[in-house]
């Protein structure tokens, strides 16, 4: 595929070589359902959490990291097990109330029929995002060498590693990769890595994205049509 210049997705409208998505928030809903979970469990423990204050606080870490800031709120270790049980509690709660982001599926679909690679990126282990994108009737969508994870790699978002790896696996120069995320830390994950990248804003804090270096997409439709896919 043919570009301008190397790099020149970054900031035009040139279509890229590859489109990689975050899962949580931007293919699948699970972001209300994790974080419910979340701050019943810990509230549970003595942390008292409501739904938005572990969005807040906890929405895009890794699980480890999740649970080391919860113990220093705790002032103690959360017990031996807690992140095992946190997981499979989380599990059940896809299996019952899961569900795509409306337009995600039209949204692969398009950009997979033009020719251009798409591939999942998420902090989530790769057992957490399979698991998801079958419920939601996305996995067909993505080869089983188009999933990656950040347990995978040295650092989780916000650092490159992530993008950077996907992208290497996949052939592909980071300048004409294009990056589709729902957190900040994704944002600054995929500027960090050369990378275009959208901030989907529909159950996000758009001003955040935003000023994380985000052009902003309202609805998953719409994003072919920022490539002159239509």
């Amino acid at each position: 595929m043919a570009h301008d210049a190397p790099g020149a997705v970054s900031g035009g409208g040139h279509t890229p070589e590859l489109v990689i998505f975050d899962c949580d928030g931007v293919l699948v809903d699970s972001e209300r359902i994790s974080n419910e979970v979340l701050a019943s469990m810990l509230s549970d423990e003595g942390l008292s959490k409501t739904l938005e204050e572990a969005r807040r606080d906890y929405q895009g870490l890794l699980l480890g990291d999740i649970a080391t800031a919860a113990e220093a709120e705790l002032g103690r270790p959360l017990p031996v097990g807690w992140l095992e049980a946190y997981e499979h509690a989380r599990a059940e709660a896809f299996r019952r109330e899961l569900r795509a982001v409306p337009g995600a599926e039209e949204a692969v679909t398009r950009v997979s029929a033009a020719g251009v690679d798409v591939c999942v990126a998420s902090q989530g282990k790769l057992e957490k995002t399979r698991l998801s994108l079958q419920l939601t009737g996305l996995r067909e969508l993505f080869s089983d060498r188009a999933l990656f994870s950040a347990h995978s790699v040295a650092r989780g978002k916000p650092h490159p590693d992530l993008f950077l790896h996907a992208a290497i696996t996949m052939g592909v120069d980071p300048s004409v990769c294009v990056v589709v995320e729902d957190t900040p830390s994704g944002v600054v994950a995929a500027v960090a890595a050369g990378m275009r990248v959208f901030g989907y804003a529909a159950d996000s804090d758009e001003d955040a994205l935003r000023q994380a270096g985000a052009e902003i997409l309202d609805a998953m439709e719409e994003l072919p049509g920022r490539f002159g896919l239509y």
